[in-house]
């Protein structure tokens, strides 16, 4: 069973900027298309972003140009930059891992989740 550790949630005001990170011990992250998805209470959950083992990346509507994913293969580390948060965008956010070249933000496309981190967008 792959595992991740994920932080970097917190409580933000309005226009702030949060990092969220992904990180995995025993396996090697850069082999995964990795994605990032978020659900706040009575909601679905929702893809935000995720970039594919070749470096694709991909990203909802609601967060380009506000959010940008990123690899750090040499610290086994995904990233997730979040900037200009709005309240709606408070929610738990999850990395999850699936194997290939291709990322998809469709959460029955992973195999793996994370436990995930709270971000709170409030002032």
């Amino acid at each position: 069973q792959l595992q991740f550790v994920e932080s970097g949630g917190g409580l933000v005001q309005p226009g702030g900027s949060l990092r969220l990170s992904c990180t995995a011990s025993e396996f090697r992250l850069d082999y995964y298309a990795i994605g990032w998805f978020r659900q706040a209470p009575g909601k679905e959950r929702e893809g935000v972003s995720c970039v594919s083992s070749n470096g694709n990346t991909n990203y909802a509507d609601s967060v380009k140009g506000r959010f940008t994913i990123s690899r750090d293969n040499a610290k086994n580390t995904v990233y997730l930059q979040m900037n200009n948060l709005k309240p709606e965008d408070g929610a738990i956010y999850y990395c999850a891992a699936t194997p290939g070249f291709v990322c998809y933000r469709v959460a029955g496309a992973y195999n793996y989740w994370g436990q995930g981190t709270q971000v709170t967008v409030s002032s």
